[in-house]
């Protein structure tokens, strides 16, 4: 499951990447946090449309029983400030029904806001009050694409 979620990644399919995901799966990184239910693969969805230039690459794949691990990385340029955001994520799955239930991502913020922000992320990316005026804009991004594609909270799409 987990290698057929991102080779769905690598190739822009996000409705593979839905198919994936069990109806009440839960999502967590450092900047959307706990999402939920078709919000997981409307955010997956907004991200690749917002980054046609997305290249995803990934190993180390792990499954015991009904929990994994991967580890994926992400270059491409950060919306508002162009800047190429080269990324390295840990993930851990849980899975229910032989379907991700539970994904959690993690990758070190800082660096990331470095990446992203330059002397801004370099100074302050580390302080909360950058850390949570990013995830706001992104959950408030998630909200508007949700709203603009019309997309249905019934459905994983």
């Amino acid at each position: 499951m987990i290698n057929k979620f991102y080779t769905a990644f690598q190739e822009k399919d996000f409705e593979t990447m839905a198919s994936c995901y069990h109806a009440d799966v839960t999502f967590y990184d450092p900047v959307f946090q706990d999402l939920k239910g078709f919000e997981v693969s409307a955010m997956w969805r907004m991200l690749i449309e917002r980054a046609p230039e997305l290249s995803i690459t990934f190993d180390n794949i792990k499954c015991e029983n009904d929990k994994g691990s991967a580890r994926w990385y992400a270059v491409y340029p950060f919306g508002k400030t162009n800047r190429i955001i080269n990324n390295s994520i840990k993930a851990k799955f849980e899975f229910k029904d032989g379907l991700i239930i539970n994904h959690k991502d993690n990758f070190d913020f800082w660096k990331w806001s470095r990446m992203a922000l330059g002397t801004p992320g370099l100074f302050l990316g580390w302080t909360p009050v950058v850390q949570n005026k990013v995830r706001k804009e992104a959950q408030l991004g998630l909200k508007m694409f949700i709203k603009r594609k019309r997309l249905d909270p019934n459905t994983k799409k």
